[in-house]
Protein backbone atom coordinates (compact mmCIF):
# COMPACT_ATOMS: atom_id res chain seq x y z
CA UNK A 1 0.00 0.00 0.00
CA UNK A 2 2.91 2.48 0.72
CA UNK A 3 4.46 1.58 -2.19
CA UNK A 4 1.49 2.35 -4.59
CA UNK A 5 0.83 5.69 -2.38
CA UNK A 6 4.99 6.47 -3.13
CA UNK A 7 4.48 5.51 -6.97
CA UNK A 8 1.29 7.93 -6.75
CA UNK A 9 2.86 10.50 -6.03
CA UNK A 10 6.53 10.41 -7.74
CA UNK A 11 4.24 10.72 -10.84
CA UNK A 12 1.67 13.78 -9.64
CA UNK A 13 5.24 15.53 -9.15
CA UNK A 14 6.90 14.32 -12.22
CA UNK A 15 3.49 15.72 -14.02
CA UNK A 16 3.18 18.81 -11.77
CA UNK A 17 7.07 19.77 -11.66
CA UNK A 18 7.43 22.24 -14.70
CA UNK A 19 4.01 24.07 -14.38
CA UNK A 20 4.76 24.91 -10.70
CA UNK A 21 8.12 25.75 -11.10
CA UNK A 22 7.07 28.68 -13.80
CA UNK A 23 4.69 29.83 -11.61
CA UNK A 24 7.05 30.02 -8.65
CA UNK A 25 9.36 32.21 -11.62
CA UNK A 26 6.58 34.69 -12.53
CA UNK A 27 5.90 34.70 -8.37
CA UNK A 28 9.58 35.70 -7.52
CA UNK A 29 10.10 37.62 -10.45
CA UNK A 30 12.59 35.35 -12.45
CA UNK A 31 14.66 34.19 -9.29
CA UNK A 32 14.79 30.81 -10.53
CA UNK A 33 17.27 29.65 -7.79
CA UNK A 34 14.28 30.71 -4.92
CA UNK A 35 11.60 29.24 -7.62
CA UNK A 36 13.22 26.22 -7.41
CA UNK A 37 13.44 26.27 -3.37
CA UNK A 38 9.94 27.01 -3.36
CA UNK A 39 8.73 24.16 -5.53
CA UNK A 40 10.92 21.68 -3.56
CA UNK A 41 9.55 22.90 -0.45
CA UNK A 42 5.90 22.62 -1.79
CA UNK A 43 6.63 18.65 -2.66
CA UNK A 44 8.07 18.40 0.77
CA UNK A 45 4.57 19.38 2.37
CA UNK A 46 2.84 17.61 -0.39
CA UNK A 47 4.27 14.52 0.63
CA UNK A 48 3.74 14.79 4.30
CA UNK A 49 0.55 14.99 3.53
CA UNK A 50 0.04 13.06 0.30
CA UNK A 51 -1.97 10.44 1.73
CA UNK A 52 -5.04 13.32 2.35
CA UNK A 53 -4.15 15.33 -0.74
CA UNK A 54 -4.44 12.52 -2.97
CA UNK A 55 -8.10 11.92 -1.87
CA UNK A 56 -8.76 15.65 -2.53
CA UNK A 57 -10.45 16.30 -5.97
CA UNK A 58 -7.67 18.73 -6.95
CA UNK A 59 -4.84 17.84 -5.77
CA UNK A 60 -2.97 20.41 -9.12
CA UNK A 61 -5.24 22.77 -7.45
CA UNK A 62 -4.12 22.55 -3.17
CA UNK A 63 -0.42 21.74 -4.80
CA UNK A 64 -0.41 25.40 -6.54
CA UNK A 65 -2.17 27.04 -3.10
CA UNK A 66 0.77 25.11 -0.94
CA UNK A 67 3.36 27.22 -3.60
CA UNK A 68 1.15 30.40 -3.37
CA UNK A 69 1.22 30.16 0.41
CA UNK A 70 4.89 29.18 0.85
CA UNK A 71 5.89 31.92 -0.96
CA UNK A 72 3.82 33.98 0.89
CA UNK A 73 4.89 33.27 4.07
CA UNK A 74 8.76 33.26 2.63
CA UNK A 75 8.11 36.98 1.63
CA UNK A 76 6.90 37.72 5.05
CA UNK A 77 10.42 35.81 6.84
CA UNK A 78 12.95 37.37 4.51
CA UNK A 79 15.86 37.85 6.45
CA UNK A 80 17.62 41.85 6.56
CA UNK A 81 20.03 41.02 5.26
CA UNK A 82 18.87 40.37 1.75
CA UNK A 83 18.44 43.69 -0.38
CA UNK A 84 16.41 43.20 -3.42
CA UNK A 85 18.22 44.70 -6.60
CA UNK A 86 16.65 46.40 -9.81
CA UNK A 87 20.05 45.15 -11.61
CA UNK A 88 19.49 41.48 -13.39
CA UNK A 89 22.33 39.48 -14.18
CA UNK A 90 23.53 38.76 -17.80
CA UNK A 91 21.12 35.63 -18.63
CA UNK A 92 22.13 33.15 -21.19
CA UNK A 93 19.47 34.10 -24.15
CA UNK A 94 16.47 31.78 -25.62
CA UNK A 95 17.23 33.09 -28.87
CA UNK A 96 13.83 33.61 -29.67
CA UNK A 97 14.16 37.53 -29.27
CA UNK A 98 11.88 38.03 -26.83
CA UNK A 99 14.50 38.17 -23.72
CA UNK A 100 14.40 41.91 -23.71
CA UNK A 101 10.22 41.98 -23.49
CA UNK A 102 10.98 38.76 -20.89
CA UNK A 103 13.60 41.25 -18.60
CA UNK A 104 11.16 44.04 -18.57
CA UNK A 105 7.91 42.23 -17.53
CA UNK A 106 9.71 40.58 -14.57
CA UNK A 107 10.97 43.53 -13.96
CA UNK A 108 8.11 45.07 -13.74
CA UNK A 109 6.60 42.04 -11.66
CA UNK A 110 9.19 42.42 -9.49
CA UNK A 111 8.27 46.37 -8.26
CA UNK A 112 4.68 45.25 -7.14
CA UNK A 113 4.94 43.98 -3.46
CA UNK A 114 4.77 40.20 -3.21
CA UNK A 115 1.39 40.17 -2.70
CA UNK A 116 0.34 41.91 -5.60
CA UNK A 117 2.36 39.97 -7.93
CA UNK A 118 1.00 36.81 -6.58
CA UNK A 119 -2.81 38.12 -7.17
CA UNK A 120 -1.24 39.30 -10.94
CA UNK A 121 0.29 36.03 -11.13
CA UNK A 122 -2.53 33.76 -10.08
CA UNK A 123 -5.55 35.29 -12.01
CA UNK A 124 -3.47 36.45 -15.22
CA UNK A 125 -1.08 33.76 -15.54
CA UNK A 126 -2.83 31.03 -14.06
CA UNK A 127 -6.21 32.01 -15.29
CA UNK A 128 -8.18 31.22 -11.69
CA UNK A 129 -11.23 33.11 -10.46
CA UNK A 130 -11.30 36.14 -8.39
CA UNK A 131 -12.89 33.72 -5.78
CA UNK A 132 -10.40 31.01 -6.40
CA UNK A 133 -6.98 33.55 -5.97
CA UNK A 134 -8.78 34.67 -3.06
CA UNK A 135 -9.44 31.09 -1.35
CA UNK A 136 -5.65 30.26 -2.89
CA UNK A 137 -4.18 33.52 -0.71
CA UNK A 138 -6.86 33.21 2.44
CA UNK A 139 -8.16 36.88 1.84
CA UNK A 140 -11.85 38.03 0.91
CA UNK A 141 -12.93 38.43 -2.89
CA UNK A 142 -12.95 42.62 -2.59
CA UNK A 143 -9.32 42.50 -1.18
CA UNK A 144 -8.49 40.53 -4.59
CA UNK A 145 -10.30 43.03 -6.49
CA UNK A 146 -8.73 45.92 -5.05
CA UNK A 147 -5.28 44.04 -5.22
CA UNK A 148 -5.51 43.39 -8.79
CA UNK A 149 -6.43 46.58 -9.89
CA UNK A 150 -3.85 48.24 -7.67
CA UNK A 151 -1.42 45.79 -8.95
CA UNK A 152 -2.55 46.47 -12.83
CA UNK A 153 -1.89 50.41 -12.36
CA UNK A 154 0.85 49.84 -11.05
CA UNK A 155 1.93 47.83 -13.90
CA UNK A 156 0.57 50.39 -16.45
CA UNK A 157 3.16 53.15 -14.61
CA UNK A 158 5.92 51.36 -14.88
CA UNK A 159 4.98 49.69 -18.60
CA UNK A 160 3.58 52.83 -19.98
CA UNK A 161 0.02 53.11 -20.82
CA UNK A 162 0.22 51.22 -24.46
CA UNK A 163 0.55 47.74 -22.73
CA UNK A 164 -0.38 46.24 -26.09
CA UNK A 165 3.14 46.63 -27.52
CA UNK A 166 4.02 44.27 -25.02
CA UNK A 167 1.48 41.55 -26.06
CA UNK A 168 2.58 38.90 -28.26
CA UNK A 169 0.98 39.23 -32.23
Amino acid sequence: MRQARADEYAEFAVARAGHLYRSACLLTAGDTHLAEDLVQETFGRLYVRWGRVSRVGNPAGYAQTVLTRTFLAHQRRRSSRERATDVFPDLPGSGDGDASLRLTLLDALARLPAKDRAVVVLRYWEDRSVEETADVMNVSSAAVRTRCSRALGRLRELLGEDLAEYARP
